[in-house]
């Protein structure tokens, strides 16, 4: 069983930025691919972003790409996010989601465990 659990969510006016922590708790979090997926009121649950298990490849969804920043630190079974330029519509609650067989995925039916998510909101 992983556990996951988010950090960092908040309010923040348009510009502005916050960054997301995910917190792991297995052991084998150095050979997990982890995603980034928000869900906005109403909206379907969508993709964010993704990192391999050792950091170096990722991958952004299209509305996100040049403003958020993936990355993760392994010796503290930890992903991140960091927003930058954030929009209204960036507004969403943001979960992290791990897929134990180490893939680089976009597809949310790949990830095997999800965290309960953390809510950002962005004022404008």
């Amino acid at each position: 069983q992983v556990h996951l659990a988010e950090f960092g969510g908040g309010l923040v006016q348009v510009g502005g930025s916050l960054r997301l922590s995910c917190a792991a708790s297995a052991r084998t979090f150095t050979t997990y691919g982890m995603g980034w997926f928000r869900q906005a009121p109403g909206k379907e649950r969508e993709f964010v972003a993704c990192i391999s298990w050792s950091g170096g490849l990722t991958y952004y969804g299209d509305s996100v790409k040049d403003r958020f920043t993936i990355s993760r630190d392994n010796a503290k079974s930890t992903v991140y996010l960091q927003m930058n330029s954030l929009k209204p519509e960036d507004t969403a609650v943001y979960y992290c989601a791990a897929d134990t067989l180490g893939v680089l995925t976009t597809f949310q039916d790949n990830y095997n465990y999800w965290g309960q998510g953390t809510q950002v909101t962005v004022s404008s």
